[in-house]
């Protein structure tokens, strides 16, 4: 058989290259061999069936935790990949430099899907996330030395895509604004970017937004009230449109606690669409109200964005982002990395991270992906149940606390 698998039947929507039509894709080894309108299903030894369903390029979800096992925030990609319709995972800085080897060594090397990563100006990354223990890791600028980063990226540079820094009274507590100066350095002497996260003042989004240059993200660029990125009439803050003009990446960085829908509504209407979507997935969000990165582009699809550019914001603009564009598309001699969807009609009750509540009509839900050439099944993929068992936090729980205490967003 010339083909190991072959995808039949679907509607292959590939926004890198503007594809949207009925195909089929086949597969030999890790890498897609053809793109055609008709393959016969004789021609390969192994046949899935998508029609009614979407295909996609894997998913890539530009914000992560999948430090599984080495940091208490950390999820199991593999676990979650055939869910979420994921065959790339960014870990957006669970590990610094004291401790990016063990991650490299035991978690990347040995998960099944791709594991990026940006590697955290803190030299001991993310190292205290529990519901009842909170610990910035910028808040002692001691751990906190661009030489130590230079170093760990000049070790990784294969699996390190940028350099992440947070700031905000919870993240960064005295220090203010230097670990975000600090990151830049380092970035600035490696020629990668900054993924810059923001939680409550002080710092303000005022003192961070000026400092990030093209290619730079802003992760939360919809977080709720403080440092939230319009006004409270709903205009949009200066500082934000200017950043878009700049070239600043924005991307939505869910959480638990830093997607709100009417501060999405407000930047929607004036037209600053997230560039990255993404579902800052971590211990204390998988089971909602992020869940993974296709229940937040469902949410984005539900207050307006078009299926098109929520794929694109998913799959070809992350890949963009990380220098990596083999990724997020679909190419002949591309690595085998596919997602199968299905768009599902009915009543969904999202729910934000403020605990607003939006009734959609459609819901993105994986079939199952082919990561490396081979296919994952979704074994849960006919639970549509899921987001209805999500009971917003009570304050003073200890998950709220725990949100609290990382700036509404845990990244």
């Amino acid at each position: 058989m010339p083909y190991d698998l072959l995808l039949r039947g679907g509607r292959v929507v590939d926004p890198a290259s503007g594809l949207d039509a009925p195909r089929d894709i086949a597969i030999a080894g890790d890498r897609i061999a053809a793109i055609e309108t008709d393959i016969p299903a004789e021609r390969a030894d192994h046949v899935i069936d998508a029609s009614g369903c979407l295909v996609t390029p894997g998913l890539v979800d530009l914000h992560s935790h999948v430090y599984w096992g080495g940091t208490s925030l950390g999820v199991d990609a593999d676990r979650l990949a055939a869910k979420s319709g994921t065959t790339t995972f960014v870990d957006a800085g669970s590990a610094g430099a004291g401790n990016f080897l063990g991650f490299r060594r035991h978690v990347m090397e040995r998960s099944k899907v791709r594991i990026l990563a940006y590697v955290n100006i803190s030299f001991a990354g993310i190292f205290g996330f529990a519901r009842t223990v909170m610990v910035g890791e910028c808040g002692d600028l001691r751990l906190c030395d661009p030489r130590e980063t230079v170093a760990c990226v000049r070790e990784h540079g294969e699996v390190i895509v940028g350099v992440k820094v947070r700031a905000g009274k919870h993240a960064s507590g005295s220090s203010g604004i230097a670990p975000v100066d600090l990151a830049l350095e380092a970035a600035d002497r490696v020629g990668l970017p900054v993924m810059a996260h923001i939680d409550e003042p002080p710092p303000g989004r005022s003192e961070v937004l000026p400092r990030l240059r093209r290619g730079d993200v802003l992760t939360h660029c919809f977080r709720p009230f403080p440092n939230a990125p319009v006004f409270a009439s709903g205009a949009v803050r200066p500082d934000m449109r200017l950043a878009r003009e700049r070239g600043v990446i924005f991307d939505i960085g869910h959480g638990m606690g830093s997607f709100d829908f009417e501060v999405a509504r407000a930047m929607l209407k004036e037209g600053l669409t997230p560039d990255v979507i993404s579902s800052d997935l971590h211990l204390y969000c998988v089971d909602g109200p992020a869940f993974d990165i296709l229940v937040c582009m469902s949410k984005l699809m539900a207050l307006g964005m078009p299926l098109a550019e929520v794929l694109r914001a998913a799959t070809a603009r992350p890949a963009e982002v990380i220098a990596r564009p083999d990724l997020g598309r679909l190419t002949v001699g591309g690595p085998a990395d596919v997602a199968v969807l299905k768009l599902h009609s009915g009543r969904f009750p999202f729910v934000d991270s403020v605990g607003t509540k939006l009734e959609a009509e459609q819901r993105l839900v994986s079939q199952g992906i082919v990561a490396g050439g081979v296919w994952w099944p979704n074994e849960s993929a006919g639970d549509l149940t899921d987001i209805e068992r999500y009971t917003p936090n009570r304050p003073h729980s200890h998950v709220e606390v725990a949100a609290r205490h990382f700036g509404c967003s845990h990244d």
